[in-house]
């Protein structure tokens, strides 16, 4: 039979993508164990070495010594490791970086790994015999609904945490945990997991590899259960200060990284310390432009981010000093008025502050005189004073970059009555007697004490209708509404 020449060149293909699969399969250190070559789902546990820095490991010393379980060892990394580290044989790599020459199984880790199980260990454990089947037992007993299993590895005592996620918060909260409401370790530890539920994760290899399981984990409700025995640690010259300083940098990174892909803007630590992961005076603010008065995070069953509240209290006490410096009469108005109000503080789903201020005493600022005079101005702590495009009144922003802002309307009085020559169609936009500033009462509010109405529940009642202090409510219940998330 005649073998055309597009016969051929397929048949080539097929031979080269064959021969691709079976190099990278084999991996550098020779080809994988039985098992790992076995049907899909069979016993026994796959040890994945992720947790480790290229440029000073025990990699090679791990490997090996986990080699010498009957398990299938994979060392699991973007790339192969750089310097390249002599893998002891019967270890693959695998490698998680989508690259065009590769054949389509690897785009997928999990079709590599073949058992029921799987552990994720640390660089630097030594492996104890029987340890990770007593591990396997325990996670299939399920006692306390548990789907991870925790070993500490070396002989400080590991701790167990609580982890409290509030989501709509975008907020982690650590505790200590109770040996039954066990959320998360802290100190190094091998985590083992059924394949399945690894893969089945959004992120399921992400770095720092704890973290990422733990924060997952607890989304889902899984419990965690902390394995008393202790896998041992091998015994590593000390890291030189370069390296530590590399090691510091890139766990930084990471961590960011992998708390922007879970949502998370704050983690509150046990012993009250706090992380931020959000938007500060030299990032854009969390969100984008707002439409119809609700922000993108309300439509995503979320509030205001941690960052965002944060900036706003500092803008605006910061707004508030100023003008009382100047002797420009101001107070709170609308949503932050009702926000102190009901708790002293900015509505956890508020995304600016509103301020109004008597019009005659804008020329006593100089950096509101300047934004009147049309020319933006940034104040000596990096505030930016401006002229809003929408119409008279005033905004200032936390900085050029972050535009989280205080907004100023100028309100003069006529007849008794307090009027604007800009109202943007919100329903609580009205006029109001002057009265209600005569004379203006301070009120606690984002930290400090702020000047309001002297009767804040009727004049949020005019504004907002009755029982507007008792009964929260999204700033647009057309597209919103509180409690429908």
């Amino acid at each position: 039979m005649r073998v055309t020449p597009c016969q051929a060149a397929l048949a080539g293909a097929i031979g080269l993508n064959l021969l691709l699969l079976y190099c990278v399969w084999r991996g550098p250190g020779g080809p994988p164990p039985a098992s790992c070559r076995g049907p899909r789902g069979v016993p026994g546990v796959t040890v994945l070495l992720r947790d480790f820095e290229d440029f000073e490991n025990d990699l090679a010393g791990t490997a090996r010594s986990f080699a010498s379980l009957p398990v299938p060892v994979l060392v699991t990394a973007e790339t192969a490791p750089y310097p390249p580290v002599p893998l002891p044989p019967g270890v693959g790599l695998l490698p998680l970086r989508p690259a065009a020459d590769r054949p389509p199984p690897l785009a997928r880790p999990e079709l590599l790994v073949r058992t029921r199980h799987v552990a994720l260990v640390p660089d630097g454990t030594r492996p104890l015999p029987g340890l990770l089947e007593r591990m396997r037992d325990a996670l299939e007993e399920g006692a306390g609904g548990a789907r991870v299993v925790a070993a500490p590895v070396g002989t400080a005592p590991a701790r167990c945490l609580e982890l409290r996620l509030e989501r709509r918060e975008w907020t982690a909260r650590y505790g200590p945990g109770a040996p039954g409401a066990c959320r998360a370790v802290e100190g190094p530890a091998v985590l083992l997991l059924r394949t399945r539920d690894l893969f089945a994760l959004p992120f399921p290899l992400a770095r720092p590899v704890p973290t990422a399981i733990f924060v997952q984990a607890a989304f889902r409700g899984w419990g965690l259960r902390l394995f008393p025995t202790a896998f041992p640690a091998a015994r590593r010259p000390p890291v030189s200060p370069h390296g530590r300083w590399k090691s510091e940098n890139l766990a930084e990174s990471r961590r960011r990284r992998l708390m922007r892909d879970l949502g998370i803007k704050r983690e509150v630590l046990a012993d009250g310390r706090e992380r931020w992961y959000g938007c500060g005076k030299d990032t854009a603010r969390c969100f984008g432009t707002v439409y119809a008065r609700t922000p993108q995070y309300l439509l995503a069953g979320r509030w205001t981010p941690p960052c965002c509240l944060r900036a706003l209290r500092e803008t605006a006490r910061h707004v508030a000093g100023m003008l009382e410096a100047a002797g420009v009469r101001y107070w709170l108005e609308g949503g932050s008025l009702l926000g102190a109000a009901r708790l002293g503080d900015i509505i956890p789903w508020d995304y600016d502050v509103d301020l109004g201020i008597y019009r005659e005493d804008v020329g006593k600022c100089r950096w509101l005189a300047a934004a009147a005079a049309g020319e933006p101005v940034e104040d000596a702590e990096g505030f930016l004073w401006e002229k809003a495009a929408e119409g008279d009144f005033y905004r200032v922003h936390y900085s050029r970059s972050n535009r989280l802002h205080v907004d100023l309307w100028p309100f003069y009085p006529r007849g008794g009555v307090m009027t604007k020559d800009t109202w943007l169609g919100h329903p609580q936009d009205v006029e109001f007697p002057e009265s209600f500033l005569r004379p203006r009462v301070p009120m606690a509010f984002a930290g400090f004490t702020a000047m309001a109405p002297n009767n804040a529940r009727a004049f949020l009642e005019l504004k907002f209708g009755p029982g507007a202090i008792e009964n929260p409510e999204y700033p647009n219940p057309a597209v919103k509404r509180l409690g429908s998330d």
